[in-house]
Formats: structure tokens, sequence, C-alpha cells
């Protein structure tokens, strides 16, 4: 199908704390569009402060879809967020607007622009208790180990921490004997399901990881260990998807005593600055991905949002100026 035909997508993604959320209001005001959050924690209610959560009066009026729709005890995985992104594509093109998907997590994205067909992946629900009950007894750390032995690709891109990717990737190696990250690769080079200006915005290292410490610190600031301490009453499990997310596990580990507050808090910076490492990794093997390197712009979000614009009429998203 050729790209006029599909359905047009816009995408802002990039490591965490370069300036997303800002970019991505001022971009949607200029093209009419509605924001998609490809953020796997925004999902979840209550969980506002550690996910970095936009603030209706932040919004300025632009619709934001994906956010607030479970509660934290909820499962919530790569193919609940594909169809709940279709879905909300649907809608905001039934109203002649735009969609613009936000956020930074690369796998989610390239599930929703590959359309990746998760029917076919092998299942073995007894060989995924074994893992668990080896990462009960031993730590999931073993698990990650595992993977590195089978799948160094695989075992790069998950983080030890993300136990059910770890044994999913696992799973499908045992059960294939193919690296899940060959899998990865093959749907990475698929044609995309849509239209799409898909940009990956970036900036000094030493800048953004400046910028994930003193975020973390505000974080503290304006209430996040009170935040985890509600969800930790509300009697949400420390084994809980919504639990694995940064911020959320190391807290719950100082509240349940295996980590000192101070510890904890550095332990936040350390992980979301290795997050970020990782998640440029991932854009950088992504094909068709536009770079924005703030550095470029002067770090001048007019100027981004224009070369934005341009490459969006290029591409074919938008027909006439704005």
């Amino acid at each position: 199908m050729r790209s006029e035909e599909k359905e047009p997508l816009l995408i802002i993604s990039g490591p965490t704390a370069v300036g997303k959320t800002e970019l991505s209001i001022r971009i949607a005001k200029e093209l009419e569009g509605e924001i998609i959050s490809a953020d796997s924690v925004q999902v979840y209610r209550g969980m506002d402060i550690g996910s970095a959560k936009i603030r209706p009066e932040e919004m300025q009026g632009v619709p934001h879809h994906l956010i607030d729709c479970l509660d934290p005890k909820e499962e919530f995985h790569v193919q609940a967020f594909q169809r709940m992104v279709k879905e909300a594509i649907k809608d905001i093109r039934s109203k002649g607007k735009l969609p613009i998907l936000v956020g930074g997590t690369g796998f989610y994205i390239q599930a929703v622009v590959k359309d990746v067909d998760f029917t076919d992946m092998p299942d073995d629900p007894d060989y995924q208790a074994s893992l668990r009950a080896l990462a009960e007894r031993e730590g999931k750390e073993v698990l990650h180990n595992l993977l590195k032995e089978a799948d160094p690709e695989s075992a790069e891109a998950i983080p030890a921490g993300n136990e059910k990717r770890v044994i999913r990737a696992l799973e499908y190696f045992h059960l294939t004997g193919e690296k899940f990250s060959i899998h990865n690769e093959r749907e990475r080079v698929k044609e995309n399901a849509y239209n799409t200006a898909y940009f990956v915005l970036t900036d000094d290292r030493e800048v953004m990881y400046d910028r994930i410490n003193r975020r973390v610190d505000l974080m503290m600031e304006a209430g996040l260990l009170a935040e985890v301490r509600g969800l930790y009453e509300h009697g949400v499990s420390a084994d809980a998807t919504s639990m694995q997310a940064l911020g959320y596990k190391e807290l719950y580990d100082y509240l349940e005593g295996r980590l000192p507050l101070e510890e904890a808090v550095e332990l936040i910076k350390q992980r979301t600055r290795h997050f970020a490492k990782r998640q440029l990794t991932w854009f950088r093997r992504e094909r068709d991905v536009i770079w924005i390197d703030k550095r470029e712009f002067g770090h001048d979000n007019d100027r981004i949002v224009a070369f934005m614009k341009e490459k969006a009429r290029e591409l074919g998203l938008i027909q006439t100026q704005s």
C-alpha cells in the first residue's frame, strides 16, 4: 500500500526527560492533532508523579488518550496497548484530526507502527511458571543472566527488572530455538502500517542525565513517596505490572524495609539513566526515524516545531500550510 493511502500517524519519541511533552502539545495545536500516550505507566490511575503524567491544566485543551485508563492492580501489556491505540486512532481520524503518538516505550511504538501480529507467538505456561519460580527463589537477575547467555541482544534491550519481558524472550527461545531479538528484527523491517513521521528527540547525554537527576528530586519534593505509599496501602502488590515501573519499584523496596530511602532515590536516578541509554539504543535500530538533536536547533522549540511541520508536510501527513 502506498504511503498516501495509509492513515497518517505522527510520532514523537526519545529518551526520558528529553522534553517530549511540551513539544507534543505545541505540534498538536499547530496541526489540529490529538495525543495518544505511548507510556506503559501513564495508563494507570493514581500513578501521576512517578510517571511524569501531564496534568489536565497543562494539556491546553488538547485531548489525550490512554491516560488514566486502568487501576494499578490491572494487567497491561503490549497487546492491550496496540489494541487501545488502534481504537484511539480510529476515533481521532473520525473527527478529521491527526493522531500523535507520544512516549518513550519503543517496543510499544513498534507494535503499532508495524502492526505486529502477536497471535502466532508460541506459549508454554508451564515453562513460564518454572521461570517465575526460579526468579522467586533466586532473584530476577538469574533470569536476566540466562537471557544474556541465550540472547545477548535481547538482554541488552530488556532490563533485568522487567521480569515479564525477560520470561517472554526466554520462552520464545525455548520454544523456537530462535533468538527473540531476531524475531524483533524481522518485525522491525516490516512495512509500516501507517504513513508515519517518526521523530526521535535527543540531546547531550550529560544534559539529559542532569535533567533526570533533577526530575527525580522534584518528584520526591512533589510527593512521590506519599503517592507510592498510597498504592501500597491500597493493596497493589509489589509483583503487579504497574509496580515494575521505575520509581515505584524502588520505593516499594523502601516501604518493605529492603532499602534505606536515600539509597532508593539514588537507585531510581541510576536506573532511569540506564533506561534512557537503552531507549536511545533501541531507537538507533529503528528504520525511518527522523532524529532531532536539540543542540542543532539551539534548544529552540519554535525551530523544532517548524522542522517537524515541514517534515510532516513532505511525508504527506498534512496537505496544506498550518
